[in-house]
């Protein structure tokens, strides 16, 4: 089973986290309800088990909160994929969401790294700073190891391009981790 358990305590945030990449239980509270919404979408988009527990310094603001999750979510990734033996390494996926469509592009190659194109024409979804996005898909890629392309091709409503990122994403890695027979990772070295 393909299955992790990650905490991490700082001075600015608290997070216990539990990964299972075939699957399981959702449940997610960061304190900050659309990010809750885009992690619970990721989850279900990807066909993930995520139970996510996150206290953060919100009366700072959500930063520390955001890219700290997404440390602890790239590093559960990267610990549950074990050696990447037996799995598809690549996945790329479009998701539309009415007016916007986003497109994301993975490789587990445990070589990080982001390429990130998106603009938000409302700063804000609720509470959440739609510029926080990135800087959680940054976390996320280095800290899982992945080379990670997202590009947001047009949209007008913020709420719909960020969504639309984060689905494409789970989608991408849905079928990046796709257990395979190969028993080998998919690699001219022989290790990834």
């Amino acid at each position: 089973m393909r299955c992790t358990i990650v905490e991490r305590k700082t001075k600015e945030t608290d997070i216990k986290l539990i990964l299972n990449l075939d699957g399981g239980n959702v449940s997610i509270d960061t304190g900050i309800g659309f990010f809750d919404h885009m992690l619970n979408s990721f989850a279900t988009h990807g066909g993930f088990g995520l139970e996510l527990s996150v206290k953060g310094d919100l009366e700072v603001d959500e930063h520390h909160t955001i890219e700290d999750t997404g440390i602890v979510l790239g590093k559960a990734f990267s610990q549950a994929l074990g050696d990447k033996s037996s799995i598809d390494r690549f996945g790329s996926f479009y998701v539309p969401m009415d007016e916007a469509l986003a497109f994301a592009s993975v490789d587990i190659s445990g070589r990080p790294f982001l390429v990130f194109d998106a603009d938000f024409p409302q700063a804000k979804c609720g509470e959440y700073d739609c510029s926080m996005t990135v800087e959680f898909m940054r976390a996320f890629a280095y800290n899982a190891g992945i080379t990670l392309h997202l590009r947001s091709l047009y949209g007008d409503n913020s709420h719909h391009i960020t969504e639309s990122l984060y689905k494409a994403l789970a989608h991408a890695l849905k079928l990046a981790v796709k257990q395979n027979t190969s028993n080998k990772p998919l690699s001219t070295k022989g290790v990834l």
